[in-house]
């Protein structure tokens, strides 16, 4: 049986190699410490870099359905407030007309002055019905026009269509697959142009300045109607308002998630590193010196 010859040269080189092995592993330890990382290239962990891709691309996602849904209640709650100010004017506007209806003996003066008060509610209300929200009129549906209403209380945006909703409305994608309605058009909350609210209360300011009494008390059952509309406007305002909300907060609790598994793998534990660095900075110093023992000959041992 023939042994291989162990050699001076062999034992250095093996002896080196060893070594560069040891600095190696120390060089990647240290670039773990140094980055926070336990992936820093993709052959650190092909399967772990696949996952880790995947997570951030889901990472991503959330965060876009987090500020789709703030831009959303951006604009429910632009649209909420405005019909929850509207509705104590309309308020205003029935306790007026029922005065009204009450004191037709009191003069011309006094009608005068109601209806004076019901034509200055009317155009506060048309002013809020052109209420904007990021420029642009949010009673308006998908019109690019500045208004959604004229100053006469013409309805000039674009009208909600159910059967075409996609291009008739706007809405936000909070979710896979998932969207919600943040507008709320003037048609829909005020009514139409020639029942809906500011019609109305033109037909009442006009009611009372003729003193006629019967088409006062038959607009007040008109001025009812128009405020069930808007009570009911602001209900699927609060219902919607509700919901973005709900997956605003699903989709925060996604991302958490989601960041929570990337840090398992990406991240490094860092007491155990630490330790890990530790103790090859030790095994190194140890085969430093096992390595200063074995290569010991010299040109002057040779000599002696």
């Amino acid at each position: 049986m023939v042994s291989g010859r162990v050699t001076e040269s062999s034992i250095h080189t093996r002896v080196l190699a060893n070594l560069q092995r040891n600095i190696a592993k120390g060089a990647k330890i240290q670039e773990q410490l140094s980055s926070g990382k336990q992936l820093n290239r993709p052959s650190d962990s092909p399967a772990g870099t696949v996952s880790a891709l995947q997570l951030r691309s889901e990472s991503l996602t959330s965060q876009q359905y987090t500020r789709n849904a703030e831009d959303g209640l951006g604009w429910l709650s632009t649209v909420e407030d405005t019909l929850n100010s509207s509705s104590t004017l309309m308020n205003r506007a029935r306790d007026l007309t029922v005065q009204a209806l009450n004191t037709s003996s009191n003069g011309a003066l006094a009608g005068a002055a109601l209806a004076k008060e019901i034509d200055e509610i009317r155009g506060t209300l048309i002013s809020q019905a052109n209420t904007r929200y990021l420029d642009r009129p949010v009673f308006g549906g998908t019109t690019a026009g500045a208004v959604a209403y004229d100053d006469n209380g013409q309805f000039t945006g674009t009208p909600f269509d159910p059967a075409q909703a996609a291009t008739t409305s706007v809405s936000r994608t909070v979710g896979s697959g998932v969207k919600v309605r943040v507008d709320l058009t003037g048609q829909e909350a005020f009514g139409n142009d020639t029942d809906g609210l500011f019609k109305v209360l033109e037909d009442i300011s006009a009611s009372i300045r003729a003193g006629d009494q019967d088409g006062l008390s038959a607009n007040l059952n008109r001025l009812d109607k128009s405020g069930d509309q808007l009570k009911s406007a602001i209900s699927e305002i609060g219902s919607r308002y509700n919901r973005m909300t709900q997956m605003k907060e699903s989709a925060q609790d996604r991302l958490l998630s989601v960041t929570s598994q990337l840090s398992d793998i990406e991240d490094i534990d860092l007491p155990k590193t630490i330790m890990d660095m530790q103790l090859q900075q030790t095994s190194y110093q140890a085969a430093l010196a096992a390595s200063a023992k074995v290569i010991q000959p010299s040109l002057i041992d040779f000599l002696r």
